[in-house]
């Protein structure tokens, strides 16, 4: 498949080596990568499965989580940081939900979503922790 994590590893290789002079960011570098497995299987939903509307609603929360993250980074307080890294969250959540709902209707076989829920809980470790952390720190 186009969004195997042997796509993502190699994408996310050249992004290191473009990036070589910026603090490295895990949660930034990892929502990013899966963003961009989210859009290569939204690709395959929409090209092979002719999927068009459950594929929408799991491309929209995918790429959702990065950009929530980004625009917590950026963020001019430390309350936009909370509620954008929430949102974040709530982001995944919604993103595990579609890649379920997609596995269950058989447009994602079993070690396509499976791979795919790996790196969204993977996600959903650091994004929580780094809730507790900022909200303790509040």
């Amino acid at each position: 498949m186009g969004f195997s994590r042997k796509t993502q590893v190699n994408y996310e290789f050249q992004i290191t080596n473009y990036e070589l002079n910026m603090k490295e960011n895990i949660l930034l570098d990892k929502s990013f990568a899966f963003a961009i497995r989210v859009v290569n299987a939204y690709k395959y939903l929409i090209e092979d499965k002719k999927e068009y509307v459950l594929s929408k609603q799991f491309l929209r929360s995918g790429t959702s989580i990065g950009a929530n993250s980004e625009e917590a980074v950026g963020g001019q307080s430390k309350a936009v940081f909370i509620s954008k890294i929430s949102i974040a969250y709530k982001e995944a959540r919604e993103t595990k939900y579609w890649i379920k709902l997609l596995k269950a209707t058989n447009y994602f076989g079993e070690s396509q979503a499976n791979s795919l829920l790996e790196d969204l809980d993977e996600l959903l470790k650091i994004i929580g922790k780094i809730q507790i952390t900022s909200k303790g720190n509040s």
